[in-house]
């Protein structure tokens, strides 16, 4: 399952309501839409670049609720380079409500491998308080739908949304959980300007998720999908387009997965070393895979700082038969 994406955007267009945090404009980057041409610009571009498995991906606007010629243009610039092996196949992004069985059918006929849902919440008032125009219901159908034509489902969810609860957002993973999903993606929310959470933030009506808050609530839904087996393709909105500038507050860092990834490190190194006794006498070695070494440490080597906070001197050391978020304790007698 690859998720090397080469990224198109279908702007607002297929949209049929405007969400209280949505700007795709200010996320993407782009005023204009994608077009066929630009398909086939894009898999020369990563053609060029070496990249020779990845999924097209048309992410952004709901493309299944899109004009229908203009979705068709668009897949049938895909599927040519899918017949021509140059790119492993196509991935779409849509709202719950633009599915049904004729657009599957469709779908398939095109060659699309993936569908990703904007689920946001499974609250029925947190949905229509930030306007997104379809219930938890129809997200459950559409995954069911999605499931039995044989698509890979992924779904998206959101942290912070306006009338949410971290105890909301924990309801909402377990209901996805339960979708049985290949996929997820987590988003915290984001105020962007010209938003209707931008006139609420100006307000004092919302209050967006702090950073520290946000990364601590990710990492238990990081760690609930890592349990039940789901894989985790994205945490935070991914930086580029023009969200430095158009950000306004929220949980946004361009490092966002491996602050919350660091968390649980963190979480997991202090559990094990508060069953010693030691202080600042003593030192430790925390043992991890070697590719979780820089996790283990936390950015900018955070971590290691606050385990020294705690009164715990830590070395991080590589170790090859440990697995991902495992990890390994022991004083440190040299």
């Amino acid at each position: 399952m690859s998720h090397k994406n080469i990224a198109l955007f279908v702007a607002h267009i297929g949209c049929p309501n405007m969400c209280s945090f949505c700007n795709q404009h200010i996320i993407s980057g782009k005023q204009e839409t994608a077009t066929a041409a630009d398909v086939h610009d894009a898999v020369r571009t990563a053609l060029n670049s070496g990249c020779r498995d990845g999924q097209l991906a048309f992410f952004g606007g709901s493309f299944t609720a899109i004009e229908r010629s203009y979705m068709t243009e668009l897949l049938a610039a895909a599927k040519e380079h899918v017949d021509a092996g140059e790119i492993s196949g196509i991935r779409i992004s849509t709202r719950p409500d633009a599915i049904d069985k004729e657009v599957l059918i469709l779908l398939k006929e095109y060659g699309v491998e993936a569908i990703e849902l904007g689920a946001q919440s499974m609250d029925d008032e947190v949905l229509k308080l930030n306007r997104r125009g379809h219930t938890s219901e129809d997200i459950k159908e559409a995954s069911r739908l999605i499931k039995s034509f044989g698509f890979e489902l992924g779904l998206q969810m959101m942290t912070g949304l306006y009338g949410d609860t971290d105890e909301g957002a924990i309801k909402t993973a377990e209901e996805i959980i339960k979708l049985e999903p290949e996929t997820v993606r987590i988003y915290p929310t984001v105020v962007l300007f010209g938003t209707e959470l931008h006139n609420l933030y100006n307000q004092g009506v919302y209050r967006p998720q702090t950073l520290d808050e946000a990364v601590t609530l990710c990492a238990e839904l990081l760690k609930m999908f890592e349990e039940a087996q789901i894989k985790v393709i994205r945490l935070g909105l991914h930086s580029g387009g023009n969200v430095e500038e158009g950000y306004i507050a929220g949980a946004y860092h361009p490092a966002f997965r491996e602050l919350v990834e660091g968390r649980i490190y963190y979480e997991k190194a202090l559990k094990e070393l508060s069953r010693f006794e030691g202080g600042l006498s003593h030192t430790y070695k925390i043992r991890v895979n070697p590719k979780e070494i820089s996790k283990m440490r936390g950015q900018k080597r955070q971590n290691i700082v606050k385990l020294k906070d705690n009164n715990y001197i830590c070395n991080v050391i590589s170790d090859e038969s440990l697995k991902k978020y495992e990890l390994e304790i022991e004083e440190d007698k040299a």
